[in-house]
Protein backbone atom coordinates (compact mmCIF):
# COMPACT_ATOMS: atom_id res chain seq x y z
CA UNK A 1 0.00 0.00 0.00
CA UNK A 2 2.89 2.44 0.86
CA UNK A 3 4.47 1.87 -2.70
CA UNK A 4 1.08 1.94 -4.17
CA UNK A 5 0.80 5.70 -2.27
CA UNK A 6 4.14 6.57 -4.11
CA UNK A 7 3.79 5.81 -7.27
CA UNK A 8 0.14 7.60 -7.32
CA UNK A 9 2.39 10.79 -5.86
CA UNK A 10 5.16 10.38 -8.68
CA UNK A 11 2.57 10.30 -11.35
CA UNK A 12 0.23 13.39 -10.05
CA UNK A 13 3.57 14.99 -9.27
CA UNK A 14 4.68 14.40 -13.20
CA UNK A 15 0.97 15.30 -14.21
CA UNK A 16 0.84 18.75 -12.83
CA UNK A 17 4.61 19.04 -14.01
CA UNK A 18 3.83 18.52 -17.59
CA UNK A 19 0.69 20.96 -17.27
CA UNK A 20 2.74 23.52 -15.75
CA UNK A 21 5.20 23.34 -18.62
CA UNK A 22 2.32 23.50 -21.35
CA UNK A 23 0.76 26.51 -19.82
CA UNK A 24 4.08 27.78 -20.02
CA UNK A 25 4.31 28.03 -23.45
CA UNK A 26 2.55 29.97 -26.08
CA UNK A 27 0.17 27.13 -27.09
CA UNK A 28 -0.47 26.15 -23.76
CA UNK A 29 -0.90 29.88 -22.55
CA UNK A 30 -3.67 30.41 -25.79
CA UNK A 31 -5.17 26.92 -24.98
CA UNK A 32 -5.67 28.14 -21.25
CA UNK A 33 -7.00 32.03 -22.08
CA UNK A 34 -9.23 29.96 -24.20
CA UNK A 35 -10.64 28.00 -21.67
CA UNK A 36 -10.96 30.90 -19.37
CA UNK A 37 -12.91 32.39 -22.09
CA UNK A 38 -14.82 30.07 -22.50
CA UNK A 39 -15.57 29.19 -18.98
CA UNK A 40 -16.53 33.31 -18.10
CA UNK A 41 -19.18 33.57 -21.58
CA UNK A 42 -22.01 34.91 -19.78
CA UNK A 43 -21.18 34.82 -16.57
CA UNK A 44 -20.72 38.10 -14.97
CA UNK A 45 -17.81 38.97 -13.15
CA UNK A 46 -19.34 41.20 -10.37
CA UNK A 47 -22.28 40.93 -8.06
CA UNK A 48 -23.46 44.68 -8.95
CA UNK A 49 -27.40 45.34 -10.22
CA UNK A 50 -28.15 44.05 -13.58
CA UNK A 51 -28.15 47.96 -14.79
CA UNK A 52 -29.21 49.02 -18.74
CA UNK A 53 -27.07 50.97 -20.34
CA UNK A 54 -28.14 52.04 -24.41
CA UNK A 55 -25.17 52.79 -27.06
CA UNK A 56 -26.60 55.01 -29.69
CA UNK A 57 -24.58 55.74 -32.81
CA UNK A 58 -24.48 57.35 -36.34
CA UNK A 59 -23.53 54.32 -37.97
CA UNK A 60 -25.12 53.21 -41.10
CA UNK A 61 -26.52 49.12 -41.98
CA UNK A 62 -23.39 47.15 -43.12
CA UNK A 63 -20.60 49.14 -41.84
CA UNK A 64 -18.02 46.86 -39.87
CA UNK A 65 -16.64 49.48 -37.81
CA UNK A 66 -19.35 49.27 -35.79
CA UNK A 67 -19.32 45.60 -35.17
CA UNK A 68 -16.29 45.86 -33.80
CA UNK A 69 -17.22 48.83 -31.22
CA UNK A 70 -20.13 46.74 -30.41
CA UNK A 71 -18.07 43.27 -29.62
CA UNK A 72 -15.92 44.97 -27.48
CA UNK A 73 -19.05 46.71 -25.60
CA UNK A 74 -20.69 43.19 -24.78
CA UNK A 75 -17.80 41.50 -23.98
CA UNK A 76 -17.49 44.61 -21.09
CA UNK A 77 -21.72 44.15 -20.61
CA UNK A 78 -20.98 40.30 -20.12
CA UNK A 79 -18.13 41.01 -17.30
CA UNK A 80 -20.00 44.17 -15.62
CA UNK A 81 -23.45 42.48 -15.15
CA UNK A 82 -24.85 44.85 -17.63
CA UNK A 83 -28.47 44.25 -20.14
CA UNK A 84 -26.74 46.02 -23.28
CA UNK A 85 -29.38 47.93 -25.97
CA UNK A 86 -27.69 48.76 -29.31
CA UNK A 87 -29.32 51.04 -31.80
CA UNK A 88 -28.10 53.16 -34.58
CA UNK A 89 -29.35 55.04 -37.56
CA UNK A 90 -27.33 57.15 -40.16
CA UNK A 91 -29.79 60.08 -39.63
CA UNK A 92 -29.22 62.83 -37.25
CA UNK A 93 -32.63 63.08 -36.26
CA UNK A 94 -33.52 59.36 -36.22
CA UNK A 95 -30.49 58.98 -34.08
CA UNK A 96 -32.14 62.01 -31.38
CA UNK A 97 -34.91 59.91 -31.23
CA UNK A 98 -33.65 56.92 -30.71
CA UNK A 99 -31.60 58.77 -27.18
CA UNK A 100 -35.43 59.44 -26.71
CA UNK A 101 -36.52 56.48 -26.59
CA UNK A 102 -33.67 55.09 -24.04
CA UNK A 103 -34.78 57.92 -21.93
CA UNK A 104 -38.24 57.16 -22.26
CA UNK A 105 -37.38 52.86 -21.29
CA UNK A 106 -35.64 54.77 -18.23
CA UNK A 107 -32.19 52.88 -18.97
CA UNK A 108 -29.11 53.35 -16.11
CA UNK A 109 -26.66 55.06 -18.80
CA UNK A 110 -26.23 56.12 -22.33
CA UNK A 111 -23.34 55.71 -24.80
CA UNK A 112 -23.98 58.03 -27.54
CA UNK A 113 -21.58 58.95 -30.68
CA UNK A 114 -22.08 62.78 -31.59
CA UNK A 115 -21.01 62.82 -35.32
CA UNK A 116 -23.71 65.76 -36.32
CA UNK A 117 -23.55 67.08 -32.45
CA UNK A 118 -26.63 70.01 -32.98
CA UNK A 119 -29.44 67.63 -34.04
CA UNK A 120 -27.83 65.39 -30.57
CA UNK A 121 -28.04 68.40 -28.53
CA UNK A 122 -31.50 68.40 -27.08
CA UNK A 123 -31.79 64.50 -26.40
CA UNK A 124 -28.43 64.69 -24.35
CA UNK A 125 -29.90 67.24 -22.44
CA UNK A 126 -33.19 65.36 -21.54
CA UNK A 127 -31.23 62.12 -20.93
CA UNK A 128 -28.72 64.44 -18.09
CA UNK A 129 -32.05 66.14 -16.87
CA UNK A 130 -33.60 62.66 -16.27
CA UNK A 131 -30.32 61.47 -14.15
CA UNK A 132 -29.33 59.23 -16.96
CA UNK A 133 -25.32 59.30 -17.13
CA UNK A 134 -23.91 59.88 -20.78
CA UNK A 135 -20.94 59.02 -22.22
CA UNK A 136 -19.96 60.39 -25.86
CA UNK A 137 -17.95 57.96 -27.68
CA UNK A 138 -16.25 57.90 -31.30
CA UNK A 139 -17.25 61.44 -32.17
CA UNK A 140 -18.00 65.17 -30.68
CA UNK A 141 -14.43 65.09 -28.90
CA UNK A 142 -15.04 69.09 -28.30
CA UNK A 143 -18.54 69.23 -27.78
CA UNK A 144 -18.92 66.24 -25.38
CA UNK A 145 -18.11 68.25 -22.36
CA UNK A 146 -20.08 71.20 -23.01
CA UNK A 147 -23.10 68.78 -23.61
CA UNK A 148 -22.40 67.22 -20.13
CA UNK A 149 -21.34 64.26 -20.57
CA UNK A 150 -19.09 62.24 -18.02
CA UNK A 151 -16.18 62.13 -20.62
CA UNK A 152 -15.08 61.48 -24.68
CA UNK A 153 -13.58 58.27 -25.52
CA UNK A 154 -11.82 58.02 -28.86
CA UNK A 155 -9.18 59.57 -30.52
CA UNK A 156 -9.05 63.32 -31.83
CA UNK A 157 -10.25 63.76 -35.13
CA UNK A 158 -8.15 66.31 -35.80
CA UNK A 159 -4.72 64.93 -34.73
CA UNK A 160 -5.66 61.91 -36.63
CA UNK A 161 -5.31 63.17 -39.92
CA UNK A 162 -2.30 65.63 -38.57
CA UNK A 163 -0.95 61.86 -38.25
CA UNK A 164 -1.58 60.78 -42.32
CA UNK A 165 -0.40 64.25 -43.33
CA UNK A 166 2.91 63.31 -41.63
CA UNK A 167 2.96 60.06 -42.81
CA UNK A 168 2.49 61.07 -46.49
CA UNK A 169 4.96 63.61 -46.08
CA UNK A 170 7.77 60.30 -45.49
CA UNK A 171 5.95 58.62 -48.17
CA UNK A 172 6.95 61.67 -50.22
CA UNK A 173 3.50 62.09 -51.80
CA UNK A 174 2.26 65.35 -53.53
CA UNK A 175 -1.43 65.57 -53.98
CA UNK A 176 -4.08 63.82 -51.58
CA UNK A 177 -7.69 62.90 -52.07
CA UNK A 178 -9.39 62.54 -49.11
CA UNK A 179 -12.75 60.92 -49.50
CA UNK A 180 -15.59 61.51 -47.58
CA UNK A 181 -18.42 59.23 -47.58
CA UNK A 182 -21.18 61.13 -44.71
CA UNK A 183 -21.79 64.85 -46.04
CA UNK A 184 -22.07 66.68 -42.26
CA UNK A 185 -19.73 64.77 -39.95
CA UNK A 186 -17.84 66.77 -38.09
CA UNK A 187 -15.54 64.38 -37.79
CA UNK A 188 -14.52 63.48 -41.25
CA UNK A 189 -14.40 67.05 -42.10
CA UNK A 190 -11.43 67.38 -39.00
CA UNK A 191 -9.78 64.29 -40.57
CA UNK A 192 -9.46 65.73 -44.23
CA UNK A 193 -8.75 69.27 -42.27
CA UNK A 194 -6.04 67.50 -40.00
CA UNK A 195 -4.49 66.15 -43.07
CA UNK A 196 -4.30 69.28 -44.95
CA UNK A 197 -2.77 71.07 -41.49
CA UNK A 198 0.44 68.94 -41.84
CA UNK A 199 0.95 67.29 -44.81
CA UNK A 200 3.42 69.81 -47.55
CA UNK A 201 1.55 68.69 -50.57
CA UNK A 202 -1.94 69.25 -51.76
CA UNK A 203 -5.38 67.75 -50.35
CA UNK A 204 -8.33 67.79 -52.22
CA UNK A 205 -11.83 66.35 -50.92
CA UNK A 206 -13.94 64.72 -53.06
CA UNK A 207 -17.41 64.00 -50.94
CA UNK A 208 -19.62 60.29 -52.03
CA UNK A 209 -22.37 59.21 -51.04
CA UNK A 210 -21.33 55.97 -48.39
CA UNK A 211 -24.45 54.18 -48.86
CA UNK A 212 -23.80 53.61 -52.24
CA UNK A 213 -20.39 51.87 -53.15
CA UNK A 214 -21.07 51.19 -56.69
CA UNK A 215 -21.07 55.41 -56.60
CA UNK A 216 -18.31 55.90 -54.72
CA UNK A 217 -16.00 53.79 -57.17
CA UNK A 218 -17.33 55.60 -59.60
CA UNK A 219 -16.87 58.80 -58.44
CA UNK A 220 -13.35 58.21 -57.10
CA UNK A 221 -12.71 56.65 -60.58
CA UNK A 222 -13.94 59.25 -62.37
CA UNK A 223 -11.47 62.17 -60.30
CA UNK A 224 -8.58 59.85 -60.85
CA UNK A 225 -8.91 59.51 -64.32
CA UNK A 226 -9.53 63.24 -64.27
CA UNK A 227 -6.10 64.12 -62.70
CA UNK A 228 -3.28 61.83 -63.37
CA UNK A 229 -1.27 64.03 -61.07
CA UNK A 230 -3.17 62.57 -57.69
CA UNK A 231 -0.57 60.07 -56.23
CA UNK A 232 -2.41 59.49 -52.77
CA UNK A 233 -6.21 57.86 -51.77
CA UNK A 234 -7.11 58.84 -48.19
CA UNK A 235 -10.44 56.82 -47.27
CA UNK A 236 -12.12 58.02 -43.83
CA UNK A 237 -13.08 54.01 -42.92
CA UNK A 238 -12.17 50.34 -43.60
CA UNK A 239 -14.63 49.65 -46.01
CA UNK A 240 -14.57 52.23 -48.50
CA UNK A 241 -10.68 51.57 -48.75
CA UNK A 242 -11.03 47.86 -51.10
CA UNK A 243 -13.64 50.05 -53.26
CA UNK A 244 -11.35 52.70 -53.68
CA UNK A 245 -8.57 49.74 -54.80
CA UNK A 246 -11.15 49.04 -57.27
CA UNK A 247 -11.17 52.11 -58.55
CA UNK A 248 -7.67 52.93 -58.82
CA UNK A 249 -7.42 50.30 -60.92
CA UNK A 250 -10.36 50.86 -63.10
CA UNK A 251 -8.96 54.52 -63.58
CA UNK A 252 -5.75 53.02 -64.68
CA UNK A 253 -3.96 55.30 -61.76
CA UNK A 254 -0.61 54.24 -59.49
CA UNK A 255 -2.02 56.55 -56.54
CA UNK A 256 -1.20 55.10 -53.17
CA UNK A 257 -4.43 54.14 -51.42
CA UNK A 258 -4.63 54.60 -47.53
CA UNK A 259 -7.24 54.52 -44.98
CA UNK A 260 -8.68 55.19 -41.88
CA UNK A 261 -9.90 52.43 -39.92
CA UNK A 262 -8.65 48.35 -39.22
CA UNK A 263 -10.65 45.37 -40.64
CA UNK A 264 -10.13 42.23 -41.75
CA UNK A 265 -9.85 42.83 -44.93
CA UNK A 266 -7.74 45.94 -44.73
CA UNK A 267 -5.08 44.19 -42.10
CA UNK A 268 -5.20 41.39 -45.41
CA UNK A 269 -4.64 44.18 -47.98
CA UNK A 270 -1.78 46.05 -45.81
CA UNK A 271 0.46 43.12 -45.38
CA UNK A 272 0.22 42.64 -49.53
CA UNK A 273 0.97 45.95 -50.22
CA UNK A 274 -2.46 46.48 -51.40
CA UNK A 275 -3.15 49.26 -48.99
CA UNK A 276 -0.33 51.83 -47.74
CA UNK A 277 -1.32 52.31 -44.50
CA UNK A 278 -3.83 52.72 -41.97
CA UNK A 279 -5.21 54.61 -39.07
CA UNK A 280 -6.11 52.84 -36.05
CA UNK A 281 -8.21 54.06 -33.46
CA UNK A 282 -9.13 50.75 -31.72
CA UNK A 283 -13.13 50.72 -32.30
CA UNK A 284 -12.92 47.36 -29.68
CA UNK A 285 -11.51 49.13 -27.17
CA UNK A 286 -14.15 52.46 -27.81
CA UNK A 287 -16.88 50.02 -26.72
CA UNK A 288 -15.15 47.97 -23.88
CA UNK A 289 -14.09 51.22 -22.34
CA UNK A 290 -17.28 53.03 -22.50
CA UNK A 291 -19.66 50.38 -21.18
CA UNK A 292 -16.83 50.03 -18.33
CA UNK A 293 -16.44 53.60 -17.51
CA UNK A 294 -20.16 53.59 -17.10
CA UNK A 295 -20.53 50.68 -15.22
CA UNK A 296 -17.53 51.87 -12.77
CA UNK A 297 -19.30 55.71 -12.28
CA UNK A 298 -22.59 53.95 -11.16
CA UNK A 299 -20.64 51.47 -8.98
CA UNK A 300 -18.15 54.04 -7.75
CA UNK A 301 -19.02 57.40 -8.98
CA UNK A 302 -15.23 57.06 -10.98
CA UNK A 303 -14.79 59.63 -13.83
CA UNK A 304 -11.75 58.79 -16.20
CA UNK A 305 -10.22 61.83 -18.52
CA UNK A 306 -10.22 64.69 -16.30
CA UNK A 307 -12.19 66.16 -18.29
CA UNK A 308 -10.44 65.63 -21.34
CA UNK A 309 -10.60 63.01 -23.89
CA UNK A 310 -9.70 59.33 -23.57
CA UNK A 311 -7.75 58.72 -26.46
CA UNK A 312 -8.08 55.70 -28.20
CA UNK A 313 -5.67 56.56 -31.20
CA UNK A 314 -4.39 57.51 -33.97
CA UNK A 315 -2.15 54.19 -34.74
CA UNK A 316 -0.16 54.60 -37.92
CA UNK A 317 -0.43 50.71 -39.26
CA UNK A 318 1.66 49.41 -41.95
CA UNK A 319 2.86 46.29 -43.78
CA UNK A 320 4.84 45.80 -41.26
CA UNK A 321 2.46 45.78 -38.29
CA UNK A 322 -0.52 44.14 -40.25
CA UNK A 323 1.18 40.28 -39.76
CA UNK A 324 0.88 40.69 -35.77
CA UNK A 325 -2.97 42.01 -36.09
CA UNK A 326 -4.19 39.76 -38.74
CA UNK A 327 -5.68 37.09 -35.85
CA UNK A 328 -7.29 39.98 -33.81
CA UNK A 329 -8.60 41.30 -37.19
CA UNK A 330 -10.26 37.74 -38.05
CA UNK A 331 -11.80 37.12 -34.66
CA UNK A 332 -13.42 41.10 -34.64
CA UNK A 333 -11.50 42.83 -32.14
CA UNK A 334 -9.22 44.86 -34.01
Amino acid sequence: MARFRTWVGIAVAGALSLTLAGCSSTGGKRAEDARKAAAAQGRAAVNTPRWTFAMITHSGDGDTFWDIVQSGAKQAAVKDNINFLYSHDDEAQQQAQLVDAAVDKKVDGIIVTLAKPDALKAAVARAEKAGIPVITVNSGSEESKAFGALTHIGQDETVAGEAVGDELNKRGRKKALCVLHEQGNVGHEQRCDGVGKTFRGTVQKLYVNGTNMPDVQSAIEAKLQADKSVDSVVTLGAPYADTAVKAKTDAGSKAEVDTFDLNAKVAAELKDGTLGFAVDQQPYLQGYQAVDLLWLYKYNSDVLGGGRPVLTGPQIITKDQAGALAEYTERGTR
